[in-house]
C-alpha cells in the first residue's frame, strides 16, 4: 500500500483536473482541489472526507498563499502539487491582441509559478515533495495558430527544467507532463478563445483551423481518466520521470523533436565548432 499523500491540484473544477483529483482520492490520498469556484470543484470531484475544495485564482498570489496554508491547516502537509490550471488563447500571432497574449502567459505560466512559489517553502521544510506541471506537446513543438499558448508552455518547460536541480538537494522532485490530444474540455468555448479575424491574409486558414478543432472536440484520442491514473502511479515512484509524454501522439512528438534537434546539430557542425576564439595567436 502506498502511504497516504496530500495532493494539491489546481484547475480541478473541470477537465483533467477533476480526473486527477478523483484518481488521487481513489488511491486513498487526501486532495486539496482548487478552482475559481470551489462549489463547482466540490460538485465535479464528488463528496469525500479526504477532499478539501478551495477557491484559487492562480493569477492571484494571495490566493495561492491562502490555499497552501489552508491545505496545511487541514491535512498537515502537502506532498504532491499538480499545476494543472490553464486556458487556451488561439489564433495567428498578428491577430492575437497584446492583452490576450499577456493574459495567456499570466495564467498558464505565472499562475504555475505563483502556486509553486507558495508551496515550495513547505516542501523544503519537509525535505520532500513532488511538483508536477501539466504542460503540453505545445511546450516542445510550436505550430501555427498556437503562438501564445506555445510560448506559455515553453516557458513552463524551461522554468521547471531549471527548477529541478535547485530543489533536488531538499528531496523535492519535479515532473513535467506533456499530453497530446486528450478528451478534456480544452477545446470548448469555456476554455478556448479565438482571436478575432482582422487580417485577410489569414482568413482562410483561420476558418479552416477553427473548423478542424471544433470538429475534434469530444473526439480526441486520449482518455483523461487513464492519464490521471498514470500520474498517481508515477507520483508513487521513488524517481518519477522528469518528463512524461502522455499519449501515443505525445511519444511521436518527442521522437520527432529529438530527431529534428539531432539533425539540426549535425547540419552545420563544422561551422558551429569553428566559432571559438583562437588563442594560439595564429
Amino acid at each position: 500500500m502506498t502511504p497516504q499523500q496530500v495532493w494539491l491540484v489546481t484547475g480541478a473544477g473541470r477537465g483533467l483536473g477533476v480526473h486527477i483529483a478523483q484518481a488521487a482520492l481513489a488511491a486513498g490520498h487526501a486532495v486539496v482541489a482548487t478552482g475559481r469556484r470551489p462549489e463547482w470543484v466540490a460538485r465535479a470531484v464528488g463528496a469525500s472526507e479526504n477532499l478539501l475544495a478551495l477557491k484559487l485564482d492562480v493569477t492571484d498570489r494571495a490566493d495561492s498563499q491562502a490555499a497552501a496554508q489552508a491545505a496545511v491547516d487541514r491535512f498537515g502537509r502537502i506532498d504532491v502539487l499538480v499545476n494543472n490550471a490553464a486556458n487556451f488563447k488561439a489564433g495567428f500571432f498578428e491577430e492575437v491582441t497584446p492583452e490576450d497574449f499577456r493574459a495567456q502567459i499570466e495564467t498558464t505560466f505565472f499562475g504555475t509559478v505563483n502556486v509553486t512559489r507558495a508551496v515550495l517553502p513547505l516542501l523544503r521544510a519537509q525535505r520532500s515533495g513532488l511538483v508536477v506541471a501539466i504542460s503540453s506537446t505545445a511546450g516542445l513543438v510550436g505550430d501555427e495558430f498556437t503562438s501564445a499558448y506555445a510560448a506559455s508552455k515553453f516557458a513552463v518547460e524551461g522554468w521547471m527544467e531549471s527548477l529541478a536541480p535547485e530543489v533536488a538537494p531538499f528531496g523535492i522532485r519535479t515532473m513535467l507532463v506533456d499530453p497530446g490530444f486528450f478528451r478534456t474540455e480544452l477545446l470548448t468555448p469555456e476554455s478556448t478563445s479565438y482571436a478575432a479575424p482582422s487580417i485577410d491574409d489569414y482568413a482562410e486558414r483561420t476558418e479552416a483551423t477553427i473548423a478542424a478543432w471544433t470538429s475534434m472536440n469530444g473526439k480526441q484520442p486520449g482518455d483523461p481518466a487513464k492519464l490521471a491514473a498514470a500520474l498517481v502511479r508515477l507520483a508513487a515512484l521513488d524517481e518519477p520521470p522528469s518528463r512524461f509524454p502522455a499519449g501515443a501522439d505525445a511519444v511521436r512528438a518527442f521522437e520527432k523533436k529529438a530527431a529534428d534537434l539531432l539533425a539540426q546539430a549535425r547540419a552545420h557542425r563544422d561551422l558551429s565548432a569553428a566559432l571559438a576564439f583562437d588563442d594560439t595567436g595564429a
